[in-house]
């Protein structure tokens, strides 16, 4: 885990979000983080990612951008449907859809803004933000 995620977790523990809350920010920290580092910047050391965020009482924000030259979120097959359902990877962003209550790409596709409201039970499949 990076130290941007563990101090993300630190302080939202400090100001009393649950623990179905800390726990769905951290799966969608770390799976957006490790997105950013593999196929956004191609493992590339020269390369960053950053990750704003802001806490507030209701709320954790969070905008984690990558240098990659992005991707269209559209074209990322549904790991629910057909042979999908038996590859090893490709849920990520079905997990952080469905973890976070607002969850959406930049433009450009090589950034993802995450919001995460406190106390709110996770939205319903087919509630959250856009895969």
């Amino acid at each position: 885990m990076s130290d941007p995620c563990r101090q993300i977790l630190a302080v939202m523990r400090e100001k009393g979000f649950s623990k179905d809350d800390v726990f769905a920010v951290h799966l969608a920290l770390e799976e957006a983080f490790l997105n950013a580092v593999k196929h956004g910047n191609k493992m590339d050391p020269s390369k960053t990612v950053t990750i704003d965020y802001a806490i507030d009482p209701e709320k954790v924000e969070i905008r984690i951008q990558d240098q990659g030259s992005g991707f269209n979120p559209q074209t990322v097959p549904d790991p629910r449907v057909g042979e999908n359902l038996y590859r090893p990877e490709g849920r990520g962003l079905l997990l952080m859809s469905a973890y976070m209550h607002v969850f959406e790409y930049n433009e450009r596709g090589n950034g993802v803004h995450m919001i995460r409201y406190k106390d709110r039970p996770i939205p319903a499949p087919g509630d959250a933000g856009q895969v």
